[in-house]
C-alpha cells in the first residue's frame, strides 16, 4: 500500500469520532476475526499487523487479550491517528502506530521480531509487490514456532464465491493492480518463504482466515 492511494484503501464511506474512523465492514467482521486471534495467539505474544486501518480490528482482539504487545502499522497518517486513538480509549496493550509501507524497500530498522504477523483485507486492494514483501519479511521477523495470519476474500477456482468475483471485477476497474488474490498463488508465495500450508477456516461474507505456521523441522 502507498500514501497515495491511501483515500482509496477503505472502498466504503468512514465515520469519524474525533480522530477516531469507523469502518462498517471492520464493524461487520471484529468480533469473528477478534474471537478467533484470541484463541490462536499465545499467551503474551508480540503481534505486528500490517495495514491496521481504522484500529477496529486490533481493539476487538486486544480487549479479548490484554495480555497481548500489538504493534499496529500503515502508510496512511489518518489511519495511524484514528488507531492511537482508539488504543487510547480501549487498549492500553497496543503501543503507538508506526508507519510501515511495504511497497517502499526495507523495514523500519527499529522493528523487532515479533511472535505473530497480523494482515487483515490488505493484499486485494495492494499491489501484488505487498503480498511478495509480507511474506518475505516473514522469514526474518517471526520468531521459530511464530504464525502469519491472513484475512480476506479469495479466489477459489469454480468454487469462488460470486461476491468474490464480483469484488475482484470492481477492484480491478478501481487500480489494475488490485484485485481478490487466488487462494494457491497466496499459499504457494508463503510455503516459498518457508511456512507449512495453512491451516484454513471459514469467515463471515465468503472471506477466510489463512493460518500460516513454521514447517515442522525434517
Amino acid at each position: 500500500m502507498t500514501e497515495t492511494s491511501a483515500p482509496e484503501i477503505a472502498l466504503e464511506a468512514r465515520q469519524a469520532d474525533a480522530a477516531r474512523l469507523f469502518s462498517p465492514s471492520a464493524a461487520r467482521n471484529r468480533d469473528a476475526i477478534g474471537d478467533m486471534l484470541a484463541r490462536l495467539l499465545p499467551k503474551g505474544a508480540r503481534v505486528l499487523e500490517i495495514g491496521s486501518g481504522t484500529g477496529e480490528h486490533a481493539v476487538a482482539v486486544c480487549q479479548r487479550r490484554p495480555d497481548l504487545d500489538w504493534q499496529p502499522s500503515d502508510p496512511d497518517p489518518a489511519s495511524r491517528t484514528s488507531q492511537d486513538a482508539w488504543a487510547a480509549d480501549a487498549a492500553p496493550n497496543m503501543r503507538p502506530s508506526i508507519d510501515l509501507d511495504l511497497t517502499r524497500p526495507g523495514w523500519p530498522g527499529a522493528l523487532d521480531v515479533f511472535d505473530a504477523i497480523v494482515c487483515v483485507n490488505v493484499i486485494h486492494i495492494a499491489p501484488w509487490s505487498v503480498a511478495e514483501a509480507l511474506a518475505n519479511a516473514s522469514r526474518d521477523r517471526v520468531v521459530a514456532g511464530g504464525l502469519v495470519y491472513l484475512y480476506g476474500p479469495y479466489l477459489e477456482g469454480e468454487a469462488t464465491a460470486p461476491s468474490n468475483l464480483d469484488f475482484d471485477r470492481s477492484l480491478r476497474s478501481r487500480n489494475p493492480a488490485w484485485g481478490v488474490r487466488a487462494r494457491s498463488d497466496v499459499e504457494a508465495l508463503f510455503a516459498a518463504a518457508g511456512w507449512a500450508a495453512p491451516d484454513r477456516h471459514v469467515m463471515p461474507a465468503n472471506n477466510l482466515s489463512l493460518v500460516f505456521h513454521s514447517r515442522s523441522p525434517v
